[in-house]
């Protein structure tokens, strides 16, 4: 995925999961200075910033103003995107996903991309069923 090339090319975890959307045209640029808030856990290791940048785009495609969307439809699809994620990860905390690595270390990026590129493929899923 996209994403992960992103990631790999200096944007934050958040970042390249909005970056995606964007070149695709699913939502607006403006969007990803929204997402830079979001990395490494929002600042404090907690949600993992690709799966919060999944939900600013879910919430962008299906919040309250826009087209079709409302905020039960959102908040259901924002589920479906934890439960997913959750199939394959025992936590949605960066901490917790990320325990033992050294931020700075190869293991960690190639996880964080593992991540990113996760996070990518759920989203896009849903878009696909959903829209």
């Amino acid at each position: 995925m996209k994403a992960a090339e992103y990631f790999n090319n200096g944007y934050s975890c958040a970042e390249s999961v909005v970056m995606e959307a964007i070149e695709k045209g699913i939502v607006p640029k403006e969007l990803l200075s929204v997402a830079t808030a979001f990395s490494g856990g929002m600042g404090s290791g907690c949600l993992c910033g690709a799966i919060g940048a999944s939900q600013i785009v879910i919430g962008h495609l299906f919040g309250r103003e826009n087209q079709g969307g409302n905020e039960v439809k959102a908040r259901a699809l924002a589920k479906q995107f934890i439960e997913e994620f959750k199939k394959n990860h025992p936590a949605t905390c960066c901490r917790v996903l990320t325990r033992g690595m050294d931020m700075a270390s190869p293991e960690r990026k190639a996880h964080c991309t593992n991540m990113v590129d996760e996070c990518s493929k759920i989203l896009e899923e849903m878009i696909k069923v959903k829209v």
